[in-house]
This record gives C-alpha cells, sequence and structure tokens, in this order.
C-alpha cells in the first residue's frame, strides 16, 4: 500500500489534468497489479475521468455545468440562502454534489488502465484560484 497527496493549482473554474503526475507516482511504485483511489478533499471541486485530446471538451464541460447550475445571483437561483461566500460558492457545492469526488483506477504493470484518449482530471468550481488536494491510495 502507498499513500500520497496531490495539489492541484487552480486559476478558476475549469478543468486541470494531473494524469501525468499521478502516472508518474504509480510507475514509481510499480505495483504488478493495484487499485488506485484518489479522494478530493474540497467540498467545491470534483474529479473526473475525461478526454485529453481536444481542450473543446473542457470548454464544453465547463459552459454546461455553469449553465445548468448559475451562480447564486442569477434570478433563477433566488431560493439559496447559502449566499455569503460569493456567488459562486453555493453552485459550486450543487456541482460537486451532481459529480464524483472520488475515482477508482485499475493499475496493471505499473500503468494506469486509462483508455486512449482518457485524462484525470480536477474539475474546480469556484473562480478564484485555489491549491486543490487529491489524496491518493494505491493497494491491493
Amino acid at each position: 500500500m502507498a499513500h500520497t497527496t496531490f495539489t492541484i493549482p487552480t486559476r478558476g473554474a475549469g478543468l486541470y489534468e494531473f494524469t501525468r503526475q499521478v502516472a508518474d507516482w504509480v510507475g514509481g511504485i510499480d505495483p504488478e497489479e493495484a487499485l488506485l483511489t484518489l479522494f478530493v478533499r474540497h467540498t467545491s471541486a470534483s474529479l473526473l475521468i475525461q478526454e485529453n485530446a481536444d481542450p473543446e471538451v473542457r470548454t464544453d464541460l465547463t459552459e454546461f455545468f455553469h449553465r445548468l447550475v448559475p451562480p447564486s445571483d442569477h434570478p433563477a437561483m433566488s431560493y439559496l440562502t447559502h449566499t455569503y461566500e460569493g456567488p459562486d460558492d453555493m453552485p459550486a457545492h450543487i456541482k460537486a454534489a451532481l459529480l464524483p469526488v472520488s475515482l477508482s483506477i485499475p493499475v496493471r504493470a505499473g500503468r494506469l488502465s486509462l483508455g486512449t484518449w482518457q485524462g484525470l482530471y480536477l474539475f474546480e468550481h469556484r473562480r478564484a484560484p485555489h491549491a486543490r488536494q487529491v489524496a491518493a491510495h494505491l493497494g491491493h
């Protein structure tokens, strides 16, 4: 078993790929077969396995979720009561409730068993920059 924490700096809302960091860590341990679990340690961010070939996918996902859950100062969100941390805070919590906050990835021959176009992403739901932490556990 192995544990670590990845810190992913963000510059505001959007998807931030961290596949290489995780793959390098797993490769340094070189397990023959294992299961990697990732867990984001924040209530206003999520984790995704998503396409990493076309950056338009990240843009479209960010825009879709912005339209699905607009800021709390949008008239459609007037029912929200948790608004004192800014107009993007409660919508960020809603997005994190809809999306995964943990992922499980099989590891074989010391490599992540991701598909050809799959990457690991932190989905930042807040507008301001943050340093997000993702806890990793590699076990059998």
